[in-house]
This record gives structure tokens, sequence and C-alpha cells, in this order.
């Protein structure tokens, strides 16, 4: 999936102090770096009665996307086959990423082996195989943003940034 990054605009978010310029909007750069660098990922999906789940999970970024594996069996798994639609944060509240998007399952072998390389890098007791990441009771996701939302919280009313991706 490549992704085409769309330019940066001020969340809504009324009564909260949000600047009125674009002074001081986050770069997507440091959105990726957030997201690269990030040992754990909060997933949040919804279970078909319409209760939430929130799991953490282990994760990589490729080309700006980020790409998270489960167990098919897993609730987050069986959650995400009856709704796609997923939110990724990251753990910090300080430095703040949040993704929302719809996930997709990765089958392409040369994607799933860039991915098994990069989780072999970022995780050095974790050296997955392609094989390992598409399996008969394994699967990886990767997550198609909608809305990403960033903000330092020692400046949120100037940082507060938000980008709205075309579906």
């Amino acid at each position: 999936m490549q992704l085409k990054i769309p330019k940066p605009q001020r969340p809504i978010m009324g009564n909260y102090g949000i600047a009125a310029t674009d002074e001081g909007l986050m770069a997507w750069t440091w959105v990726r770096d957030e997201m690269t660098k990030s040992r754990n990922y909060w997933i949040c999906t919804t279970r078909p009665d319409g209760r939430p789940h929130a799991a953490p999970v282990w994760g990589v970024v490729v080309d700006d996307v980020i790409y998270f594996g489960s167990a098919k069996s897993a609730v987050k798994a069986r959650n995400l086959s009856h709704n796609p639609q997923v939110v990724v944060h990251l753990e910090s509240g300080d430095d703040c990423v949040i993704v929302e998007g719809e996930v997709f399952s990765v089958d392409d072998m040369s994607l799933l082996e860039r991915i098994a390389a990069d989780y072999g890098k970022k995780y050095v007791s974790f050296t997955p195989s392609a094989g390992d990441l598409h399996s008969e009771t394994g699967v990886t996701y990767g997550v198609a943003p909608q809305i990403v939302m960033a903000w330092k919280e020692s400046d949120f009313p100037n940082t507060a940034t938000r980008w709205v991706f075309e579906r």
C-alpha cells in the first residue's frame, strides 16, 4: 500500500484553545518517527455486541503504514473480521499519535518479507519468516489510515494536528 500523505490541518476541538493558525502544525516526519520507534501499540477494536476491546501489540511501520500480527483466534482478530475499523495509538499521552483506520489482511509475500525483516531488526528476540506472518493460525494486518491525530502535550494548543486521508 502506497500512502499519500495529506496536508496537515487543525483538529476540531472546541474549548481546548487550539491555535487558529497553521503555525506549529506537526510534520508527518515526526509522526513517522514516533510510530517507527514505538515498541508497543494499542489496538482498539469493537466486539460484535458493540463492546470495546483494547490490546497492546508489537508492530512495524513500512512505507508509513502500521503492520501488526495476531492469532486468528484472538479477540482482536475475531473483532476485526466482524468490523475492520480500528484505532491504533502509541503508549505516550504526552507525545501523542492516534490513527483511526481500517485494517486489511496482508498476503503479498514480498511485503511480508519486508515486514518480517523489520520485526527482526526492531525486536531482536522475534525473527519471524514471511510464512510465519501469514499462516493457517496467524494473520498480519495493515492499517489504512483515515484520520491521524498528533500533538505534543507540552505545547498542545499549538501542535495539535490532524491528517484526513482519502478513502
